[in-house]
């Protein structure tokens, strides 16, 4: 946000010159910009309570709950995932250099479960190429509205942002999304679902559970019934160790506001 800001503000220039936003960067170009270094940065630390799964010298692994933001913005500095991780990462660190966690993804606000972040510059580059890579194995639990009447399924429905609105659907000219899904348990007006996103789009798992007719449950904003949260949680993660020495797997249960229990789903 702040080096948004300079651009705007004619405080970055390439080869000399002032360019704006946009402007691709080739090889050899030489970049400046002017920071105030007296600014306060977003990732101020803030002494937050944080459900922590695993912590090393390269990462941590955070179970985030429903309702938190996972970095600042423009409208809240402040009570972010990364600020108490800023805090946790820092607070007895004395005059030692200053810990920025990196993100490598991201959760939507009111989606709560795993999350990874890397805590060295090196673990970011490696795990960002990771996900890249698809080398991550995501999954994730939702109730959703009514009750789906196939075991397993794929949804299968390109996403795109519809410019006038100033929001993502279902849009032909959208890129391609898939979703992998399998039944956990049914009740007589819900159904528990595992998700497998198998692309990474913007609100992708809200978008495509709407689109087969049944939303997921406190997501009113996509069609969803009523509920005290949105019920979507990400509740397996695993990946390769960025020194690339073991595959580490974490699980976080089936959150109990679900009103579902969960036995293996593999």
């Amino acid at each position: 946000m702040y080096l948004r800001d300079a651009v705007k503000s004619e405080l970055c220039e390439v080869n000399g010159r002032w360019e704006n936003r946009g402007y691709r960067l080739r090889a050899n170009d030489f970049v400046e910009v002017e920071v105030d270094p007296a600014r306060e940065t977003a990732m101020r630390p803030q002494d937050i309570a944080l459900d922590i799964v695993y912590e090393d010298e390269s990462l941590a692994v955070i179970d985030k709950s429903s309702g938190m933001l996972v970095h600042p913005t423009h409208a809240e500095k402040n009570g972010t995932m990364l600020n108490a991780l800023s805090h946790h990462l820092n607070h007895e660190k004395g005059d030692k250099a200053f810990i920025r966690p990196g993100l490598i993804h991201r959760l939507d606000r009111h989606t709560s479960g795993l999350i990874v972040v890397a805590k060295t510059p090196r673990a970011h580059r490696v795990l960002a190429g990771h996900f890249q890579r698809k080398l991550v194995d995501k999954r994730y639990l939702a109730v959703v509205d009514g009750v789906v009447e196939a075991d397993t399924g794929t949804i299968d429905a390109p996403i795109g942002r519809f410019a006038e609105r100033k929001y993502w659907d279902v849009n032909e000219d959208g890129k391609h999304a898939e979703t992998r899904f399998k039944v956990i348990e049914r009740r007589a007006s819900a159904t528990l679902l595992e998700l497998v996103p198998v692309t990474g789009r913007t609100n992708q798992l809200r978008i495509h559970c709407t689109y087969i007719g049944h939303p997921i449950k406190g997501d009113v904003d996509r069609g969803g019934s009523e509920f005290s949260r949105m019920c979507l949680h990400a509740w397996k993660l695993a990946f390769w160790h960025p020194d690339g020495s073991r595959r580490l797997e974490f699980e976080a249960p089936v959150p109990p506001d679900f009103g579902f229990g969960i036995a293996d789903s593999d």
